[in-house]
């Protein structure tokens, strides 16, 4: 297949690198002409240490001439850009033709959308979208270390291709046809993420993290449900599975943000020191304020989003969050 890669950050030149592995022709581009002329001369990229050299990989210097004859297109842009690149996607004839696969994981700020809906809204179609969620760090994928995936979509033909198209011996992929739920599970867990982060930062142990773990599955899964989507979806990969590995892994940049929150910097300054986007800073306001449309409780949410805005210093939170009212343990 031809394939187009759009976003050339970590995870997005992890993936055309493994799809070219896989013996696809790709053809990528990225916003920062800083970055696609290193790539161009064969240097590394800066994050990922890895290059293009040795490999079918074809650079772009615009999204038209990324997406003419492509035969799928792969989004690894920020949740926050995603909807400029679609619009200039649309302008590309056939380019909604072929099988489009949603990778960034995050709510719009201003709509409070998943990227799923975004991409619903923007081109006004479903049945060729799909999205890869999951717990998988760039690093690993690259080294060929094993890992596993779910595609979600809304209809099993796309499934089926962009299975086929992304799977290797190191790389599983599982079809789901709630992509919503896929959507919301790689969203949600960023901000539970972020809050493990900051206990870890704090020094509360691993019992906390636990803790948080736990309780904040449970708010993801009451929020998918409310939402309409399906519960099983948010105990599998996308859900549990990517929760796990940013909750317990340096790797994580969300993880690596909340530790930096718990030592008094703010949002941008954490940010900045991380060096890349943090999706979780920006989802979990989103989701604070969807949980109130949905009158449903997501207190570590809501926490992390005070602490985030700077409404609430870390350690009160933590204090406001153990002295609330105890219920069952139920969804």
């Amino acid at each position: 297949m031809k394939v187009t890669v759009l976003g050339l950050g970590m995870w997005g030149f992890c993936l055309a690198r493994h799809l070219a592995g896989n013996g696809h022709d790709v053809i990528a581009w990225t916003i920062e002409k800083d970055l696609l002329e290193r790539l161009s001369r064969g240097e590394d990229h800066p994050f990922l240490m890895r290059s293009c050299q040795g490999l079918p990989i074809q650079l772009a210097g615009s999204i038209e001439e990324a997406c003419s004859s492509t035969d799928m297109i792969v989004e690894s842009v920020t949740t926050k850009g995603l909807r400029k690149v679609l619009h200039a996607i649309r302008e590309v004839p056939s380019a909604l033709s072929v099988p489009f696969v949603l990778t960034s994981k995050g709510l719009e700020q201003e709509t409070f959308l998943t990227t799923p809906d975004v991409f619903f809204d923007v081109c006004g179609q479903k049945s060729l979208l799909t999205m890869i969620s999951g717990p998988s760090f760039a690093v690993e994928v690259s080294n060929h270390l094993p890992t596993a995936v779910v595609c979600g979509a809304w209809e099993q033909k796309a499934c089926d291709i962009v299975v086929q198209a992304f799977s290797s011996s190191a790389f599983r992929v599982y079809p789901n046809l709630d992509i919503r739920g896929v959507a919301l599970g790689g969203s949600l867990k960023n901000v539970i993420s972020i809050a493990c982060g900051i206990a870890d930062g704090l020094g509360l142990g691993v019992g906390a993290r636990a803790a948080l773990v736990t309780r904040g599955l449970h708010e993801m899964v009451k929020f998918a449900v409310a939402d309409g989507c399906r519960p099983e979806t948010l105990y599998g990969l996308s859900g549990l599975g990517d929760l796990y590995l940013t909750c317990s892994s340096n790797m994580s940049r969300n993880f690596r943000f909340g530790q930096l929150l718990s030592t008094g910097l703010t949002k941008v300054e954490a940010e900045k020191q991380i060096g890349m986007i943090v999706e979780g800073a920006y989802t979990c306001a989103a989701a604070k304020e969807l949980s109130h449309r949905h009158n449903i409780s997501m207190p570590i949410v809501a926490a992390v989003s005070d602490i985030v805005e700077g409404k609430i210093p870390a350690s009160e939170a933590v204090s406001l969050l153990m002295q609330r009212h105890v219920k069952d343990e139920r969804l």
